[in-house]
């Protein structure tokens, strides 16, 4: 059911990569969520980052970069992603799906810090971020980690302050369906892709705030 006028596969394609290998979809990503920051009235940059992980199964096209994940049973990547307390993007990493969150905490750290230029003083995780190494790393970044739990034992599901944020933005682009499966040969095309849906979504966003 796809248009017969579209241009053929492989310049398009080719023509992606060459947009994200020089961040031109990064640089738009960052600039429109500035500009919807401060049509919300908040700062351009956030000074809270609220980070977690979702993996993506493997696919026959995707190779061998790919990890296996024991506790969501399934073979893929792992998408590492930071947003602020809008939802909105601020960094991801991509790993193979049989790594630790926490050992990418610090990497992710890095990456908010070089998007914000440093405006972030607090990361927000969950336990599964817990551990002192992690704090470690990421404070080497100059950001303190503070981990979101319970403070008592709870019956049944219970949102958690400000975890919901990102929950909410992997949902967003668990509705492409481009992003529902690992159908890249590098991980770096797996974050580009990652980065070109969020821009769609920012746009979007934009283009509702600023039509009459």
């Amino acid at each position: 059911m796809m248009p017969h006028d579209l241009p053929p596969w492989p310049p398009v394609y080719q023509q992606t990569r060459r947009w994200l290998a020089a961040e031109c979809v990064e640089n738009a990503a960052h600039d429109l969520v500035v500009l919807l920051r401060q049509a919300h009235g908040r700062n351009g940059q956030p000074t809270v980052a609220i980070m977690d992980s979702r993996t993506i199964q493997s696919t026959p096209e995707s190779g061998g970069h790919g990890g296996y994940d024991v506790a969501k049973k399934r073979k893929g990547s792992k998408v590492h992603l930071a947003v602020d307390t809008l939802g909105q993007y601020r960094a991801l990493t991509v790993s193979p799906a049989n790594e630790q969150d926490r050992a990418h905490a610090g990497e992710l750290a890095a990456a908010v810090n070089a998007a914000t230029g440093g405006s972030v003083p607090v990361m927000m995780a969950d336990q599964g971020y817990t551990g002192a190494s992690t704090a470690e790393a990421v404070a080497e970044q100059g950001i303190q980690l503070q981990i979101v739990k319970l403070s008592e034992a709870k019956r049944g599901f219970v949102l958690l302050p400000r975890r919901w944020v990102v929950e909410r933005s992997f949902a967003w682009l668990a509705r492409f369906r481009r992003l529902a499966r690992d159908y890249e040969r590098l991980p770096a095309l797996v974050a580009g892709l990652h980065v070109v849906a969020f821009t769609a979504l920012l746009l979007h966003q934009w283009m509702s705030i600023s039509s009459p």
